[in-house]
């Protein structure tokens, strides 16, 4: 989405970054994301100067893409989930180049965003020797703090909600 509103290809758009549960509260962040523009690198904000757009409309449609996927074919979302897991593997055992990183779903145990642990959610990461490592120090605002923890607090119930049910069977 954003290369497409920039006029780029989408290798031009780096370290965008997914928070959370793979569902409509993913929060997907483009604070700290990086863009070639006319052969220069550009954080994204400054490139595309909609913040409005930024923060309504593009969070939006990247959370109810798997359910726009679905609607438009009539049919599973799985080949996203599919190639999704391929670009996981390529990542893994590739590693990510130098200043760029990549989410995945990992524990958050132990992790420096405040989010609890005991959880799966998807954080920047960075891949080398095929082992991942959490971005450190990335700078949070109140806007993505919020959405962050939005995200977090349904894992938590989702996660509660599965323990549950697995002591009553």
């Amino acid at each position: 989405m954003i290369a497409l509103k920039l006029g780029v290809t989408s290798d031009d758009v780096k370290n965008v970054i997914i928070w959370g549960n793979h569902s409509s509260t993913q929060y997907p962040d483009v604070s700290h994301a990086k863009v070639k523009l006319h052969g220069k690198e550009v954080g994204v904000y400054d490139a595309l100067k909609d913040d409005s757009w930024l923060k309504g409309e593009f969070i939006t449609t990247v959370q109810q893409r798997g359910a726009a996927v679905i609607k438009a074919r009539k049919l599973s979302s799985a080949m996203s989930a599919a190639k999704a897991i391929c670009d996981h593997v390529r990542d893994i055992w590739f590693g990510t180049p130098e200043g760029e990183f990549v989410s995945m779903g990992i524990i958050s145990d132990g992790n420096p965003y405040g989010v609890p642990d005991d959880l799966l959610y998807s954080f920047p990461v960075t891949i080398k020797n095929k082992t991942w490592k959490v971005v450190e120090g990335l700078t949070i605002n109140d806007f993505s703090r919020e959405k962050m923890d939005l995200t977090a607090k349904e894992l938590a119930e989702e996660k509660e909600t599965a323990f549950e049910f697995l002591s009553s069977a």
